[in-house]
């Protein structure tokens, strides 16, 4: 932990980041505010805090050569459908259900669990972006309007990426009561888009909170933050585990691959369902991103039942085709793995006959890429 010495520099760093970021916002509001004053002080006093930024607990490669790889890699010809998706959603119940999900595209999640609605990762907006004329665009428009969601009683957020957080989403969510669960240093961002501090609880790596009957745990993730330039790795990054009275559902955010899969699922597993990220992957960034094949060793250490693949067929965010995670899971799954494949939109009810659930593929046959054509794997395992 850092001395009292060591955090004042540190401190006035922040402050001085936050004065610069004051004149921004005043421009772009969806940047948001970045952690000043005691909020900055608790961020410098994790223990992932090291030489002025968050760190993760393996390195994550940042040289040049994959630098240039991500600008001038091999870009697939389908990254997107030729037209627009639109999926018919199934509509949610007044009245959260005892274990239920819908996928509504990307990471954005509703989960019913012991009669609590938990939406992840909130972005029902165009483009993950701070602007609304440029940044990536939606080629699937959000099966559910957020107001079709019903009374969330809980937000929980992984990080603050465009494509995992976005303003007008929370602030819709705030007016309407909801909870924010988040990761350290984002209740900045919060309350600069108007939202109340009593609404929010910010939680580094293994703290928890309750909601009603459920254990809201957040576990670490391989990955990173920002939402410009100037505030890379100035918010923590996270995984969400969801602990009620009979099931578990473990959300793991964006992420590499790492150790970490194995020690949550040591400490809080085995789980009845979890949700890992499977898209977005490049050899450009391998330590950011699982992608499929890893997505799916991650599950299994994790030891869990069912696994439902999200961050995918929403935006395009990689090189590859964006129906790329879904077949390259269909060829790495075996029966015991338990993979769901539902359509954008649709409920997956876990109280109701497992026959009934969806496990085929829902998209339409597109080129890609195999694992062994373009294999993803972390660095430093």
């Amino acid at each position: 932990m850092p001395t009292r010495n060591l955090m004042l520099p540190m401190v006035a760093v922040a402050a001085t980041v936050a004065a610069a970021f004051s004149v921004r916002r005043a421009l772009l509001p969806a940047l948001g505010d970045v952690p000043a004053g005691t909020r900055a002080e608790a961020i410098a006093a994790l223990p992932m805090f090291r030489s002025g930024r968050l760190r993760n607990t393996l390195p994550l490669d940042e040289s040049l050569e994959a630098v240039g790889r991500a600008i001038f890699g091999e870009r697939s010809e389908a990254t997107q459908p030729e037209s627009p998706l639109e999926y018919p959603a199934d509509p949610l119940p007044e009245t959260p259900g005892a274990f239920a999900v819908s996928w509504l595209g990307h990471s954005t999640v509703v989960l019913d669990l012991d009669g609590e609605r938990v939406l992840f990762d909130p972005m029902f907006g165009e483009r993950a972006s701070p602007v609304s004329f440029a940044g990536p665009a939606r080629y699937l428009r959000p099966p559910l309007a957020l107001s079709e969601v019903g009374p969330v009683d809980v937000v929980l957020v992984s990080h603050d990426h465009y494509d995992h957080l976005e303003m007008l989403s929370v602030q819709a969510l705030s007016d309407a009561g909801s909870r924010f669960i988040v990761p350290t240093g984002i209740g900045a961002r919060l309350e600069g888009w108007g939202v109340s501090t009593a609404q929010i609880t910010e939680l580094s790596w293994w703290e928890e909170a309750s909601v009603g009957a459920l254990r809201v745990v957040s576990t670490p993730a391989r990955h990173f933050s920002g939402r410009d330039a100037l505030d890379r790795f100035g918010t923590l990054w996270t995984g969400w585990a969801i602990l009620g009275t009979e099931h578990s559902v473990l959300f793991t955010g964006d992420t590499g691959m790492g150790p970490h899969f194995a020690e949550i699922g040591a400490r809080l597993g085995p789980f009845s369902l979890t949700m890992p990220e499977v898209g977005s992957y490049d050899a450009a960034w391998t330590d950011v991103h699982l992608g499929p094949e890893q997505a799916l060793a991650a599950h299994r250490a994790l030891g869990s039942d069912r696994l439902l693949p999200v961050h995918w067929a929403a935006f395009v965010m990689g090189n590859h085709s964006w129906t790329e995670p879904g077949e390259r899971l269909l060829a790495a799954a075996t029966p015991e793995d338990g993979l769901l494949l539902p359509p954008p939109g649709m409920r997956v009810d876990f109280t109701a006959e497992p026959s009934t659930w969806p496990t085929t593929q829902w998209w339409p046959d597109t080129p890609f890429r195999t694992a062994a054509q373009a294999p993803i794997v972390s660095t430093g395992l």
